[in-house]
């Protein structure tokens, strides 16, 4: 089981390389952020993009271009489609969003004929670093920070299923969801208590599989095992959950900002759903989230 981010960048060394395909990397951030995977032996790359600006960046950069592999597509909405079609075919383990619109972006890589959409619901996942406690380490689950606006019952229960997925694929075999409202018991005013024990019930009968699910939890007993003996809130889940299951985007966007900003804590970000990993990162993020999230993308490709 893979506990860190030091853990999961050894283990991506120790794998033979993925190749990444990143769809118009025509900017500073993304050419750098090649050069540093690259000398770090994390990963290998396609560019789709304009040819002559791309070595003209890496250049500046001090980046040799002939370590990637380049495919001169200026138009941003060919180079999108050429990236998803070099992933169905085997020529790319992964793709990532460059310097292009993300609608531009995910409208090729969700194309019902064309992309990589798999039938499913594409959900947004941050990963960050347990606090070590009584319990232990290990990666924590925030999901859906980015997609999902305000997800229906099914919506969720796709969203806590790529989740799982996704811990599975990092070596938890049960992870533990909590699933989060403002209050810890079910409350007839408020949907998204009656939603979390809908999901709860599903995970019992068998409707969702390879987890524990409970809920609804606030989010100090979802976390902390002491909050949840305080509120005599039992379970397996109770304080040590290892995926939140937040009801909205409105709640889970800016929890997100508040573990980079307030706490200071690593994150790496992914896209599950689809038939290969997507990377897409934030304008704001960090050179290092960027990084990681490259990583983790290598590692469950």
């Amino acid at each position: 089981m893979i506990n860190s981010f030091d853990e999961l960048i050894e283990a991506v060394k120790e794998k033979p390389r993925k190749k990444i395909v990143i769809v118009s990397p025509e900017g500073t951030t993304v050419i750098k952020l090649v050069k540093q995977a690259i000398e770090a032996g994390l990963a290998d790359f396609v560019l789709v993009g304009n040819e002559e600006t791309i070595k003209s960046m890496s250049a500046d950069a001090g980046f040799d271009a002939h370590l990637v592999t380049i495919i001169n597509i200026p138009d941003q909405k060919e180079a999108a489609e050429e990236a998803v079609r070099l992933v169905l075919v085997g020529s790319a383990h992964a793709i990532m969003k460059g310097n292009l619109p993300t609608a531009t972006f995910m409208r090729a890589v969700l194309d019902k004929q064309k992309g990589l959409n798999d039938n499913k619901v594409v959900s947004e996942i941050t990963l960050y670093e347990k606090i070590i406690n009584p319990c232990g380490g290990g990666f924590r689950f925030l999901t859906d920070c980015a997609i999902n606006v305000a997800p229906t019952l099914d919506e969720k229960k796709q969203i806590i299923e790529n989740a799982v997925s996704l811990a599975h694929k990092l070596g938890n075999p049960l992870p533990k969801v909590a699933v989060i409202s403002a209050v810890e018991v079910v409350n007839p005013s408020m949907p998204d208590t009656i939603e979390a024990a809908a999901l709860s019930k599903m995970a019992d009968r068998g409707q969702i599989t390879g987890c524990l699910v409970d809920g609804p939890f606030a989010f100090d007993n979802a976390i902390s095992p002491e909050a949840a003996e305080y509120k005599k809130v039992g379970g397996g889940v109770a304080g040590n959950a290892d995926i939140l299951m937040m009801p909205n985007l409105l709640a889970a966007n800016p929890l997100r900002k508040c573990l980079v900003y307030y706490t200071k804590q690593r994150i790496a970000t992914a896209l599950m759903g689809a038939k290969a990993p997507v990377i897409i990162t934030s304008r704001t993020d960090s050179a290092e989230t960027m990084l990681l999230t490259i990583v983790l993308a290598a590692y469950i490709s």
